[in-house]
């Protein structure tokens, strides 16, 4: 299955580490490209710097209309999953998600616009309480794999992780 993010807007009044964050849940949750609107070029420097020292494909694009990527993927046969604490609960939506070809899952940094509940195929909710955006990602793309991408070695990069009980050990490649 190929999966991408959508994030509507930004949020100034934050900082740009939970925009990063966003990014890098993506990406180490099976997402291939993330696309972004109102970010500072230095995120996506960030982003792509992490690719190179850890390994695995990754895109960040900086796009200016979310709408005509939304549509452009429903469009080319693509489904939409949009994560808002409305939908329908995760447990019981996630099964048929799977059988898709090509999602993009759409998250939130502000109010999300009524069109992006219109435009999904799916209304899918991680709980029904206020919380953040990444999270929900984080918990989506997990349940979407069924845990596998947790296992997954990501390919390149110079530094890998050692799993080990205590302590911290990375390898260069």
């Amino acid at each position: 299955m190929r999966v991408q993010v959508l994030r509507i807007g930004h949020r100034l009044v934050r900082d740009d580490r939970v925009t990063t964050h966003a990014a890098l849940v993506s990406r180490a949750f099976g997402a291939e490209k993330i696309y972004m609107t109102g970010i500072d070029q230095s995120v996506k420097e960030t982003v792509d710097a992490v690719g190179k020292r850890w390994g695995g494909r990754f895109e960040l694009e900086i796009i200016d209309d979310w709408k005509k990527v939304a549509r452009a993927w429903k469009k080319d046969g693509g489904k939409i999953a949009h994560l808002t604490m409305y939908g329908v609960n995760v447990n019981d939506a996630i099964s048929k998600i799977r059988k898709e070809k090509d999602l993009l899952v759409i998250i939130g940094a502000e109010k999300v616009p009524r069109e992006a509940y219109d435009l999904a195929d799916y209304n899918v909710a991680v709980g029904n309480q206020p919380h953040s955006e990444i999270a929900a990602l984080a918990v989506f793309l997990d349940r979407l794999s069924g845990g596998r991408q947790l296992e997954k070695a990501f390919e390149g990069g110079r530094l890998r992780v050692v799993p080990s009980e205590r302590g911290k050990r990375v390898e260069e490649r």
